[in-house]
């Protein structure tokens, strides 16, 4: 056998041993997950979905594990629809929502198999928002639906200065959307098809709400009793013309005097894990809703 003959064998020989090695390493580092939870095994929880509720999970999260080191909880927002979405393709196992689930998505559940839980975790209200150089104090649900829908687009026509209005919404896919569009554009009449007005800023999150709303003197938003800052003025609301204005609060969402009050809602498949029932469980003690008022939300016990 000649010089080139041998030194290409031994090219070859080395490629295989390299190549037997690194497949071996990899064999090993695959293997080796002892100590970290897997999806599926109940300790580990994969949690998404509506925006509002994301803050509120994540500190539940956080204190939870605290609690339980053996448990890994993973939070993500994306708005209701996609925790939703989420929960029916079989990525997470809670799907957080500002809104019921919809008869359209329990149909498409109920085709794929399973039958949505509910939980009813906290309460919110929604606040009505204005910039603080703002003369308006307090606004009427009708004329707040007649602001959204484009009908008042000046806000001299609800006593405030000679300025338009710039209305600022969630994006479609978020449950504080829908639940604003039903509740108070279409004031709770299933037969209303009364939309938000065109022009309408569609913004992807709770924070970019309260920064619009909080730089543009021209603004009207609303967003979760939980996101409300300084930075922004708060409206009072009255039912009807002639009732009494009402500003946001736990107080006001309890007594049911604050006309704009929703439950937030959690969703898992009819036979969740363990873990996850076990986690649920939690979430109604006294702790984790006390976690619930100190974020500004409504706690669904005393």
């Amino acid at each position: 056998m000649n010089t080139r003959n041998r030194s290409a064998q031994s090219l070859v020989l080395s490629l295989i041993i390299l190549l037997l090695i690194a497949l071996s390493g990899c064999r090993s580092s695959v293997g080796n997950t002892a100590g970290t939870p897997q999806p599926g095994s109940g300790n580990y929880i994969q949690n998404k979905g509506s925006d509002t509720i994301v803050n509120l999970a994540l500190a539940w999260a956080e204190v939870y594990q605290q609690e339980h080191p053996e448990v890994r909880i993973s939070v993500t927002g994306g708005g209701t629809g996609t925790g939703i979405a989420s929960l029916f393709n079989g990525t997470v196992d809670i799907a957080n929502a500002s809104r019921q689930i919809t008869e359209q998505e329990l149909q498409r559940a109920r085709s794929i198999g399973f039958e949505p839980v509910e939980y009813v975790i906290a309460r919110d209200a929604i606040a009505v928002i204005v910039h603080p150089d703002n003369p308006v104090e307090n606004l009427t649900i009708e004329q707040i639906s007649q602001i959204f829908s484009g009908e008042i687009t000046n806000w001299s026509e609800v006593g405030g200065e000679d300025r338009p209005i710039i209305r600022v919404s969630r994006e479609t896919n978020s449950g504080t959307h829908v639940y604003f569009l039903e509740a108070v554009i279409r004031q709770g009449d299933e037969n209303d098809d009364t939309i938000f007005a065109a022009e309408t800023l569609l913004l992807p999150s709770s924070e970019g709400i309260i920064a619009e709303v909080s730089d543009n003197p021209n603004a009207i938003g609303y967003d979760g009793l939980g996101y409300i800052t300084p930075t922004v003025k708060v409206v009072g609301v009255a039912e009807n013309e002639g009732g009494d204005y009402v500003l946001p609060s736990v107080e006001t969402v309890n007594n049911g005097t604050y006309p704009i009050s929703r439950d937030l809602y959690m969703y898992t498949h009819d036979n969740p894990s363990e873990g996850v029932r076990e986690y649920l469980d939690w979430i109604f003690s006294p702790p984790a809703q006390e976690i619930v008022n100190e974020l500004g939300f409504v706690p669904i016990t005393p």
